[in-house]
C-alpha cells in the first residue's frame, strides 16, 4: 500500500512529523500488512487498525468488518471506560479513593474485606479473583449483573490487600457498583450518559444499547479462553457471541466500540481534555498507584511500557483485551494505536494484535 491509499484513509489536517514521516517511508505498511495477512489467511476473520498522532489519523479495516466504524467487543478494554465513569462521580467530591469499599457495601465484610479500599479494586491488588467460581453456572443461567454482583460481594478476598497483585474483574465490578449506587443509574447507562456521549463514541455502547446483534463483529469463540464458552458445545446461549452476554455489558469486558471511538476515549487522557474528567483526575488514572514490588497499574489503565506495544515508553497507558483487542496511547510521541479483532488473544502467539501495535510503535519512534 502506497502513501496515496493512505491519504484515501482519511489522514488530513495538522500532521505529526514522526507519523507523517511514517506514511511517507511507508513504514507503517509493516502494520497493514499484518492484518491484511492474517485476515487473508483466514486466522484472523475481522480486524480494524487505528492510529493517530496529534492530528493525523489512520484508520484501516480488513477482513470481514464492514468498515473502518466496525464495532467489536472490546474484552478489558471495557474496564478503563467503566471505570471512568466512576471517576467521574470522584471530580464530583462523591467518593475518595482510599475509602473502604466497605463504607458502600456493608455485607462486604469478613475475612479481611473491610480493608478493602476502591483505590486496591481499581489496581488489582484487593486479593478477589479475576472470575467468580460460579462464573459458569451464572452465565449458564443468563444472570444479571446484580447477581454477579451478590457473588462478589461474598467472595472471599485470597491474600492481604495491598500485599499483591492479582488481576480481579471482580473487583472491576464492585468498583463500578458503587458508581450505580453513588448515582443511581446503572452502569450500562451510566458509561453512556457520562463517558460515550460527551465523548462523541457514537459507535459504541456498554452491552449493546441501541444497537443489534448484526451490528456488532462476530468472535471466533472457538479459540477463545474457557469463559468465551469455547469447547463447550452447551456455550452457545451464553458465549461470547450469545445475545444474552452482548447485552448483558459487563464493565469487565462488555463495551462494544469501533476503534476510532477508543481512539477518542484514550484522546482525552492522553491531551487531557476534561471533557470527562478533570486534567489532574486524567493523570491520576495514567500513573501508577501501586508500591515496589507490585504491578504498575493506574485507576482501570495498565500503565508502563509493558501497557503498549515493544518500543513505547515508560508513560504509556493502554489495556488489551481478551476478545484479541489492544489499545494504547504513548504521551513521549504523542501516538495511539489501536488493534481490534475478532481471533481471542490466547488463541495465536504472537498475536496479530501484537505485531501490528509493535509496527506502529516502530513507526512513530523514528
Amino acid at each position: 500500500m502506497k502513501r496515496r491509499t493512505f491519504l484515501q484513509c482519511g489522514f488530513a489536517g495538522a500532521i505529526g512529523a514522526p507519523l507523517l514521516a511514517a506514511l511517507r517511508d511507508d513504514r507503517l505498511d509493516d502494520a497493514v500488512e499484518v492484518l491484511a495477512k492474517a485476515t487473508a489467511s483466514g486466522q484472523v476473520a475481522s480486524a480494524v487498525l487505528h492510529a493517530a498522532q496529534r492530528q493525523a489519523t489512520l484508520t484501516k479495516h480488513f477482513g470481514k468488518a464492514s468498515s473502518g466504524e466496525a464495532m467489536f467487543l472490546l474484552g478489558s478494554i471495557s474496564k478503563p471506560i467503566c471505570v471512568t465513569a466512576l471517576m467521574r462521580l470522584f471530580d464530583q467530591g462523591e467518593f475518595r479513593l482510599d475509602d473502604r469499599l466497605q463504607k458502600f457495601l456493608p455485607k462486604f465484610a469478613g475475612n479481611g474485606r473491610e480493608q478493602v479500599t476502591l483505590r486496591q479494586v481499581l489496581t488489582h491488588v484487593s486479593g478477589l479473583p479475576d472470575q467468580l467460581a460460579a462464573n459458569a453456572m451464572l452465565r449458564k443461567n443468563h444472570a444479571g449483573l446484580a447477581e454477579f454482583v451478590e457473588h462478589a460481594i461474598r467472595t472471599p478476598v485470597e491474600f492481604v490487600p495491598g500485599s499483591k497483585s492479582q488481576y480481579s474483574s471482580m473487583g472491576i465490578l464492585l468498583a463500578t457498583h458503587v458508581a450505580e449506587l453513588i448515582s443511581g443509574t446503572g452502569i450500562l447507562e451510566l458509561v453512556e450518559g457520562t463517558v460515550m456521549r460527551p465523548l462523541g463514541m457514537q459507535h459504541s455502547a456498554q452491552g449493546l444499547g441501541r444497537f443489534s446483534l448484526q451490528d456488532v463483529v462476530p468472535c471466533q469463540t472457538e479459540f477463545g479462553a474457557p469463559e468465551s464458552g469455547a469447547g463447550d458445545p452447551t456455550a452457545k446461549d451464553w458465549d461470547w457471541n450469545s445475545l444474552y452476554w452482548r447485552k448483558l455489558g459487563a464493565p469487565w469486558g462488555g463495551t462494544h466500540a469501533s476503534a476510532p471511538d477508543v481512539g477518542r476515549f484514550l484522546a482525552e487522557f492522553l491531551s487531557r481534555q476534561g471533557v470527562v474528567v478533570k486534567p489532574e483526575t486524567a493523570q491520576l488514572m495514567t500513573s501508577n498507584q501501586n508500591g515496589p514490588g507490585l504491578t504498575p497499574r493506574g485507576l482501570g489503565f495498565n500503565v508502563s511500557a509493558a501497557a503498549g506495544s515493544p518500543g513505547c515508553s515508560a508513560k504509556t497507558f493502554g489495556h488489551t483485551g481478551s476478545t484479541g483487542t489492544l489499545a494504547w496511547a504513548d504521551p513521549s510521541t504523542e501516538t495511539i494505536c489501536v488493534v481490534l479483532t475478532s481471533l481471542p488473544g490466547t488463541a495465536a502467539h504472537p498475536h496479530p494484535r501484537a505485531l501490528a501495535g509493535a509496527e506502529v510503535a516502530a513507526a512513530a519512534a523514528r
